[in-house]
């Protein structure tokens, strides 16, 4: 099959490179306005048709699959407009601006039979992976809490928030690894700089006492990429910048006995060993791009299929409702 990446400007030419390296692709079509792009892509792979108008790459029938990397304020009009054109449609991260938008996306692509993807990368990586083998499995337990931290000095962006460019990654691995349908949504932030919030906080709550805690933060003095999850068996501490052993499980855990007398609940913790588990090396866009291109060709089901992506969106516009309103819970459909 041929497939468009429209937009060339950060995420766009790794899609390229991927997919130009991925099985049944005959040939990638790059699409961009900047003539710029457009030259240094072609000075990268030779072998990729270039375009600069995108209503003629959806209008070519021989086209059967597009990937969109472009601000997520366009991602409604170019992904409406290619499913419409009866194109199989992968979206970056997030799948559009409003749960509203994403909906109209995800019900589109269904009524035509056609494959709608959110580029959540990381659900792809080994590590992402490897955690969600460990919790179906049931080596963790029940899941207790989900907390993450997301923090770096920039890249500041200038059409939505650090809740909408950096929570969306973790929020998007809570939604692949915790079962459980949220409830309810708070979140906390401040702007210092370009008028959209550069540091924020978000709970999201789920029933039985299970929450997911958010911190993302565009001026932090260092980079951290860590991910705790508490079980009723054993914990996980996932840390994204270390170079090995990124995964690690530790057997500790806490226990309660009911007593009589004063001291009813007995609290017991329990230390064991830690082990890092292997992980799979393979490039985690790779494996995303080939998993697009099998479900295009019906080889595969979607693993960040639409729906996936319309959940995020719920979830990041409840906790941009929530930050309007000082903090205030906001209860989730």
């Amino acid at each position: 099959m041929k497939i468009g990446v429209v937009g060339l400007g950060y995420w766009g030419p790794n899609l390229v490179r991927n997919f130009s390296s991925t099985d049944n692709v005959e040939s990638v079509i790059a699409c961009d306005l900047d003539e710029r792009r457009l030259r240094s892509i072609g000075k990268k792979f030779p072998s990729v048709v270039l375009e600069s108008d995108v209503k003629r790459a959806f209008a070519d029938e021989s086209i059967e699959a597009v990937a969109i990397a472009t601000p997520v304020s366009t991602h409604f009009p170019l992904a409406k407009e290619a499913l419409e054109s009866g194109k199989h449609v992968l979206l970056e991260k997030p799948l559009a601006a409003t749960a509203k938008e994403a909906e109209y996306l995800v019900n589109l692509a269904e009524s035509k039979s056609l494959v709608l993807m959110v580029d959540h990368t990381f659900i792809y990586t080994g590590a992402v992976r490897k955690m969600h083998q460990l919790i179906n499995d049931g080596e963790i337990g029940r899941i207790s809490y989900f907390d993450s931290v997301r923090v770096n000095l920039g890249l500041f962006q200038h059409d939505v928030n650090v809740i909408w460019d950096l929570a969306t990654h973790d929020i998007s691995i809570m939604h692949y690894l915790v079962h459980e349908k949220p409830v309810s949504v708070a979140a906390s932030g401040s702007a210092h700089y370009n008028g959209h919030e550069d540091i924020a906080y978000v709970v999201v709550n789920f029933n039985d006492g299970l929450m997911a805690h958010f911190h993302v933060n565009w001026i932090a003095p260092v980079k951290v990429r860590q991910i705790m999850i508490g079980g009723t068996k054993k914990m996980i501490m996932y840390d994204d910048v270390e170079p090995s052993e990124k995964v690690k499980i530790f057997d500790k855990g806490v226990t309660a006995s009911t007593k009589e007398g004063i001291y009813k609940t007995l609290i017991q913790y329990r230390t064991g060993d830690m082990y890092a588990p292997h992980l799979d090396g393979a490039e985690a866009l790779s494996l995303l791009c080939s998993n697009f291109v099998q479900s295009a060709l019906g080889q595969a089901i979607p693993v960040t299929d639409g729906n996936a992506g319309l959940e995020v969106v719920r979830i990041l516009e409840a906790a941009d409702r929530s930050l309007k309103n000082h903090g205030s819970l906001v209860t989730l459909d």
